[in-house]
């Protein structure tokens, strides 16, 4: 398990250290990214069809020691 979860909001895939709900971020559902923006989640099916934000996947994979 990850200390963080992907969320998707303002047109790309995010990672946020913020608790989730079982289930994943409510539609609008304020994050803190690790990009360090705070957004509002979206759900559905295509969000998680657009691309991974850069910063956070750069991020993400600090935190589990990936390169």
């Amino acid at each position: 398990m990850h200390p963080f979860h992907w969320v998707p909001a303002r047109g790309e895939r995010h990672a946020s250290t913020d608790p989730r709900p079982y289930g994943g971020y409510p539609e609008g559902t304020r994050v803190t990214t690790l990009c360090q923006q705070l957004m509002r989640a979206e759900v559905g099916d295509i969000p998680w069809l657009w691309t991974t934000c850069r910063a956070c996947n750069a991020e993400a994979h600090r935190l589990v020691g990936a390169r």
